[in-house]
């Protein structure tokens, strides 16, 4: 009883050890968790994804995931659910492109939900978009430190306050509400609230892959405590 219990445990030992091994060959070496999909990988579903994605707006963008021979993320964790994907992608388009809050301040709203998130990628990825946009190196810089930036424009500030309430107190106050209306109207309020949550949902999306930053490159944003 004794060997056949010593049998089975090196037996067990050995089985761990081949399932550890091959779950490190099969891991990206760049560490994410959802492997890039080349086309000749992707399923049908997949593969018509990817054609709407590269068909819209985002493939002019120089240097986008559109543009790559496999989709970079989020859109690459996106191919894994294919008509979810698609409807994310929709929504994306627009708040990405057409959101009437303009790109500074959309961006702006972006940088704030990836500094809440700690998204490492998604801030190395519009932290570049913020600054062609119009904002401020200096606003910026303070959001990636957590502070609240000084010498911000107006409507920055509005923005600031709205985003900030809303991801630290899950709520807004009436005076946030009201400059927000006040300056962009019921449908600024909608597109400045979908920004937020839209890139909460990226966010999630990328913390859970561990998208790598290129190239190997150092993470932009420290953790705070």
């Amino acid at each position: 009883m004794f060997n056949t219990i010593a049998k089975n445990g090196l037996f067990g030992a050995f089985a761990l050890s081949v399932s550890i091994s091959t779950a490190l060959a099969q891991a990206p070496a760049d560490g994410r968790r959802f492997p890039l999909l080349s086309e000749s990988e992707m399923t049908a579903a997949q593969k018509e994804l990817a054609n709407n994605i590269r068909s819209g707006p985002r493939a002019s963008v120089p240097g986008s995931a559109a543009n790559s021979a496999s989709l970079g993320s989020p859109f690459n964790v996106f191919l894994r659910s294919p008509e979810l994907g698609d409807h994310l992608q929709k929504v994306g388009t627009y708040i990405r492109f057409k959101s009437t809050m303009g790109a500074r301040l959309n961006e702006f709203a972006i940088l704030i939900t990836a500094r809440q998130w700690t998204s490492q990628y998604e801030w190395f990825a519009h932290h570049r978009l913020a600054l062609q946009a119009g904002l401020s190196p200096d606003v910026a810089a303070a959001v990636a430190e957590g502070k609240r930036p000084t010498g911000m424009k107006e409507d920055e500030e509005i923005v600031y306050n709205f985003c900030q309430e809303l991801h630290t107190q899950k709520r807004v106050s009436d005076a946030s509400y009201k400059a927000v209306v006040d300056k962009f109207g019921e449908q600024g309020v909608m597109d400045l609230i979908a920004v937020n949550g839209y890139y909460v949902l990226v966010s999630m999306v990328l913390n859970v892959d561990r998208t790598p930053i290129p190239g190997g490159g150092e993470l932009p944003l420290k953790v705070l405590k």
